[in-house]
């Protein structure tokens, strides 16, 4: 015999069917229980809006962290300057390079199955990257003088042979010349993504560009092409669409419920791109990337996030690799991920930040002019979007605007810091 609901059980029901979504959200506190000044967190609103008057962007999320939980989250400015709607905490940003820890975190995954090594030839998985050669610029040829990536479009150069073959972590840690902004990226344009062509059509094209450099010998961005490389090795080994991989393994059990490629058109919470023109006036940016087809997975920047989403995947990573009980990475890897592996001698590098495993890394405060603790590691977006993790002070900060802005994302990391006061409650920071 079927048993009837009571009124009073229905009641109980719909009442945690209500409370669902908020066990659901990320943990928040006031300031000061998490170690922070509510007053000096308050000028990072003062901050922002300078910013926004000056015309530098529309509007910007920014969230700050630690010990796991919320001590600031605010929306300031507009998404969409035409329209004048407002900023909304849950807009959605196109985060492009800030996909490339995400692309980290997948691969290490694979390493962790024990179907990839950092040590493993790329040509491994992909037989076209087999035999590389190295462009030479000619010397007093076009562009020979010049440099860069104007003259390199015109430069003559001839190849010679790679001393070795790239590997998986010379992706990660971009020193493996390929498609580095020199003479590759102008040969690489002759490869590219044609049409709706997905990272199994594309990437092994790639195998016929020539190297900026003899792997490993420097350290030089590839801004799209290494983790595109990386994502449909991805693909390979774990026999799912990178798209698919990411969903299931990494923002499913996240509850990053608003991280994905596509679709983007269309979006109403999706915020507008504008870039600075030659007035120094906002313009608004039209269109999106030819790799933004709809079936092409970009490992290299093809994102679309929010600061509370991020900061689900963030948190995994501070806390040495799992979140609510999902546990993606065990304690060493991301440790790994976090150390230097291009320290900051290498030719490339800035003084005072090395490069981790698709990441940044902080290994001198002073030199880097960084308020930020030794160790702290993150990355950031052609578009503005930033974050980093400082795993001393157990602090997360995430920047969310849409047009490029290099001193906004130093100031924001040093106005965090500024208003770090104490260790807060069960805290591990400083007193």
């Amino acid at each position: 015999m079927r048993r009837i609901a009571t009124s009073g059980s229905l009641v109980v029901l719909f009442v945690v069917a209500l409370m669902w979504p908020l066990a659901a959200a990320a943990p928040t506190a006031k300031p000061e229980e998490v170690g922070f000044s509510a007053e000096r967190l308050q000028r990072i609103n003062d901050l922002v809006q300078r910013h926004i008057t000056a015309g530098d962007f529309s509007g910007a999320v920014t969230l700050v962290a630690r010990n796991g939980r919320i001590a600031r989250l605010e929306a300031q400015g507009l998404m969409d300057i035409e329209s004048r709607k407002p900023m909304q905490k849950d807009a959605i940003f196109q985060i492009m390079s800030m996909t490339k820890p995400v692309v980290g975190t997948s691969i290490m995954m694979m390493v962790e199955e024990g179907k990839v090594r950092l040590t493993d030839p790329v040509s491994k998985f992909i037989p076209e990257f087999k035999d590389l050669k190295v462009a030479v610029l000619m010397a007093g040829g076009p562009g020979a003088a010049a440099g860069g990536r104007g003259a390199a479009a015109e430069a003559r150069y001839y190849t010679v042979p790679a001393e070795r073959e790239i590997t998986i972590r010379d992706l990660l840690t971009h020193t493996s010349g390929l498609v580095s902004g020199g003479l590759s990226n102008t040969e690489a344009r002759k490869v590219g993504v044609k049409g709706k062509e997905s990272l199994g059509e594309v990437i092994p094209r790639l195998g016929s560009v020539p190297l900026d450099f003899q792997p490993g010998s420097r350290w030089a961005y590839s801004a799209q092409a290494g983790f595109d490389t990386l994502a449909r090795i991805v693909e390979i080994t774990s026999g799912m669409k990178f798209d698919q991989f990411a969903k299931t393994r990494i923002f499913d059990p996240l509850g990053m419920k608003d991280t994905f490629f596509y679709p983007l058109e269309g979006n109403a919470r999706l915020v507008t791109r504008y870039t600075k023109n030659q007035s120094g006036k906002l313009e608004r940016a039209m269109g999106f990337a030819n790799f933004q087809n709809g079936v092409y997975f970009s490992g290299g920047g093809g994102l679309a996030s929010t600061a509370e989403d991020y900061f689900q995947f963030a948190q995994m990573l501070l806390n040495g690799g799992q979140l609510n009980g999902k546990r993606l990475l065990a304690p060493r890897t991301v440790e790994m991920m976090g150390s230097v592996h291009a320290p900051d001698t290498l030719q490339g590098r800035p003084k005072g930040e090395g490069y981790g495993l698709s990441m940044r890394v902080v290994n001198n405060p002073v030199d880097r002019n960084t308020f930020l603790s030794q160790g702290s590691f993150g990355w950031s977006g052609a578009f503005g979007t930033h974050f980093w993790i400082d795993p001393k002070e157990k602090v997360i900060g995430i920047l969310m605007i849409q047009t490029p802005n290099n001193e906004m994302r130093s100031d924001f990391e040093n106005y965090v810091m500024y208003a770090l006061v104490g260790g807060g409650v069960n805290g591990t920071g400083t007193n």
